[in-house]
């Protein structure tokens, strides 16, 4: 059984993929050209925004960011502390400092009152200046993106959605990648929405921004590549790539998102009340990116997880370090105390196999395993 199945995914769509590669190797255009293009445009239709910007990963397409914000030394970023890694990095990066915030217990999305306490105190401290809010849609839900707004709007700030797991999500039809000033995603493979290889983009309504961002993403250029108006960097997604996404952009439209919605309902009629379950707020639509259920305590997961691997059924732990314990920010002094949801989900959490080509007989099996071991 695989954790994310790309196999079946792959074998379902063979033929329109191996065409569309082919396509791209007969024609030669290895490095943007109608693929991208193509791909860009559908991509900010489908999420309503007027621009999509297609970059190198999803970390880059952060940076990008940061870059053109002019994001530096003596900033403060907020970012949550359950999440992973790349979301503080990129913080550091340009030499700004990240704030990290607990999330909330039944979404794992950044907790807006603590964000709140966290911008005031950081005002108060008078040392650092806030900047920018980088929600994450962890899991393939989106944070409460409608309350991050009116906070960043209070203290004017700005705000980077940073939806690489949240592709497809929706809050009353608002799409992920739509909210905040800016919004980035990944294509990383085992992605809602994921290519064969690494891949990123930028959405904006921001026609500056998106002027910008272009420029950044190719060597600084101006009028062309070979005309450098600033410093830039090369963070460009290939026309393979592009070619894999516009199949399986497809795919998901049709099908994909609806499929693995229909996983996480199926998991949760049996698990429900055995274990907690992913709570979806009314409104809220969910792309799963993991399907994460908690358990009682440590022992309760590591023993659950030990089960799963003697049935060769994989599991994950997102995340078993919380974003403020990680050796690359030891410089920052963090209470330990300020995170306790945080260090409650790094020793419950367990992500099952989700995708939307599981089937009925995998989820009983899985479920099976679950429900024996309470």
């Amino acid at each position: 059984m695989e954790f994310r199945d790309l196999k079946a995914q792959y074998n379902k769509y063979k033929n329109a993929i191996d065409f569309a590669i082919q396509e791209v190797i007969n024609n030669t255009n290895f490095i943007g050209g109608k693929e991208v293009n193509t791909l860009e445009q559908r991509l900010a239709e489908y999420v309503g925004v007027k621009h999509c910007i297609s970059c190198a990963n999803g970390t880059e397409a952060m940076t990008l960011l940061m870059m053109a914000w002019g994001i530096k030394e003596g900033d403060a970023v907020f970012v949550p502390d359950f999440t992973f890694f790349s979301t503080g990095e990129i913080v550091s990066f340009v030499g700004a400092t990240p704030i990290f915030v607990d999330v909330d217990r039944d979404t794992f999305n950044i907790d807006t009152n603590k964000l709140e306490k966290a911008i005031i105190k950081v005002l108060n401290e008078d040392k650092l200046t806030p900047k920018v809010i980088i929600p994450v849609d962890l899991f393939g839900l989106p944070a409460d993106h409608i309350e991050i707004e009116k906070i960043a709007k209070k203290y004017n700030l700005k705000v980077l959605e940073d939806a690489a797991q949240g592709f497809g999500g929706s809050i009353n039809g608002k799409k992920a990648c739509s909210f905040g000033d800016a919004a980035t995603t990944s294509f990383f493979p085992a992605k809602p929405l994921g290519c064969y290889g690494d891949g990123g983009a930028i959405f904006t309504n921001d026609n500056q921004l998106a002027e910008l961002l272009n420029s950044l993403k190719v060597h600084g250029k101006g009028d062309n590549k070979y005309d450098n108006v600033r410093i830039g960097v090369n963070s460009r997604l290939d026309s393979i790539q592009a070619a894999v996404l516009n199949v399986k952009l497809t795919a998901f439209i049709e099908h994909e998102l609806e499929d693995v919605n229909r996983v996480y309902r199926l998991y949760t009629e049996k698990l429900e009340g055995i274990v907690k379950t992913p709570i979806i707020p009314k409104g809220y639509v969910s792309s799963f990116a993991q399907y994460t259920i908690k358990l009682n305590n440590k022992a309760e997961r590591d023993a659950l997880q030990a089960k799963l691997k003697e049935e060769s059924i994989p599991s994950m732990i997102y995340y078993m370090k919380p974003m403020h314990k990680q050796g690359a920010f030891a410089e920052y002094k963090y209470d330990h105390n300020d995170f306790e949801v945080t260090n409650e989900l790094c020793d419950t959490v367990l992500s099952l196999p989700m995708h939307p080509y599981l089937t009925q007989y995998d989820i009983d099996r899985i479920c099976g395993i679950v429900l024996k071991s309470y």
